[in-house]
């Protein structure tokens, strides 16, 4: 006879599924922090505003592809790829940024 599988439980695979690193979100895609690498990049990070809920948004890429400016907090910062794969953040959706 198979265990009953709570509600909760059935939600968690997909609530992983869409936890991505920074790096991976194109321009104008919006997301949520989720958490950030215990790494020294990623504590310089967490000083600088990355911290767990806070909503931030892809605003453009450089030419070669990096590095990438984002926006939170009311600042707009450039990360590279590298840097920016210390972050793992849920989206939540686009806005109209380009390139």
């Amino acid at each position: 006879m198979p265990t009953p599988v709570p509600p909760d439980a059935a939600a968690k695979p997909t609530e992983l599924a869409s936890v991505r690193p920074l790096s991976e979100l194109p321009p104008g895609t919006c997301a949520v922090v989720v958490r950030v690498e215990a790494t020294p990049i990623g504590r310089r990070l967490l000083d600088l505003g990355f911290v767990p809920n806070t909503s931030i948004r892809v605003m453009r890429r450089a030419p070669l592809g990096d590095p990438t400016t984002y926006e939170l907090r009311g600042m707009r910062l450039c990360l590279r790829q590298e840097e920016a794969r210390a972050v793992q953040v849920r989206v939540r959706g686009t806005t109209g940024a380009s390139r």
